[in-house]
């Protein structure tokens, strides 16, 4: 008897348009000879979508982690991350339908879906290892909080009328102080995201790096960095100077950092893993999604 084949569906519930595309790919997964796999947040709100799915298995009650092959994520950039934060670390491959604006980690789009649950089910995929970011927080000499972060990790002002102070260091050797809206630190995969908005460069993901990239910082320099994967930064918030402020690792998880705090952020050993279904240069991948002008290109000259 073969081994039965599970596919993971994350999805964002709420959403009505992706709630009709997890049952789509759930469907899709069906009819193809495998078994979709619900985490038990999305399983009310798609039985009542599509009752005939009532018997689907749940993640962790029905089945564990470790014989999920692949899974299909449906929504926008932030339901990706949210499947990174559970995937991460379980050797399990993501791959994004993207239902929402750029959707830069999505690797199809929603007009796709049977024919990316097709070649999900024929392995006909390859997978990145995407870096991540590990980050310490220290208050003196306690570790009050520790966690992760696959697009950027940002220490910012609490406070809309005060700046927030703070000295930046790389290699353990302070670089430069000034007031700023804060300070982002970014994963090649998320300098497409925050840290681009922020000013921060473009790194290709098959470059090994970190970026740094202060927030309207009042100082002459205060210019993004871009360091090798063995570099440390970190942030150290002027005890006599500044208010609190407030980290944030993707947008998700969050602690107040108090004056005198110090974040301390490094390559983390644990990527998360990303199946991708098209060879196209990253180019290619940054001119689809930015719409970005080339017309007039005539190409390398025979």
């Amino acid at each position: 008897m073969s081994t039965p084949r599970r596919i993971l569906v994350v999805s964002h519930a709420a959403h009505q348009v992706t709630l009709e595309a997890a049952v789509e790919v759930c469907h899709q997964i069906i009819s193809q000879g495998a078994t979709p796999v619900l985490r038990d947040v999305e399983r009310s709100p798609i039985i009542h979508a599509d009752s005939g799915l009532n018997t689907l298995p749940v993640l962790d009650t029905d089945v564990p982690m470790s014989q999920i092959e692949c899974a299909i994520v449906v929504g926008g950039d932030g339901t990706i991350l949210r499947a990174a934060e559970l995937l991460r670390g379980a050797s399990v491959p993501l791959i994004g339908v993207n239902l929402g604006h750029v959707g830069f980690l999505a690797e199809t789009e929603r007009d796709s879906i049977a024919d990316t649950v097709t070649q999900v089910l024929a392995k006909k995929y390859v997978v990145e290892e995407r870096s991540t970011l590990s980050v310490r927080v220290k208050v003196g000499t306690d570790v009050v909080f520790e966690s992760w972060a696959l697009n950027e990790v940002t220490v910012e002002k609490a406070s809309r009328e005060r700046m927030l102070e703070v000295v930046i260091e790389v290699d353990k050797r302070p670089l430069s102080s000034f007031g700023c809206d804060g300070v982002l630190m970014s994963t090649p995969t998320g300098s497409t995201a925050y840290s681009f908005s922020a000013g921060g460069p473009i790194v290709w993901p098959t470059v090994d790096a970190m970026v740094l990239v202060p927030m309207a910082a009042h100082a002459l320099f205060a210019r993004p960095l871009v360091v090798g994967p063995e570099s440390v930064f970190a942030v150290e918030i002027l005890e006599r100077r500044s208010g609190h402020g407030v980290l944030w690792c993707d947008g998700r998880r969050t602690r107040t950092l108090p004056p005198g705090a110090r974040v301390v952020v490094r390559k983390s050993d644990t990527p998360v893993l990303l199946a991708r279904l098209h060879s196209e240069p990253f180019t290619d991948r940054l001119v689809s999604k930015f719409d970005l002008p080339v017309t007039g290109w005539r190409g390398p000259q025979q």
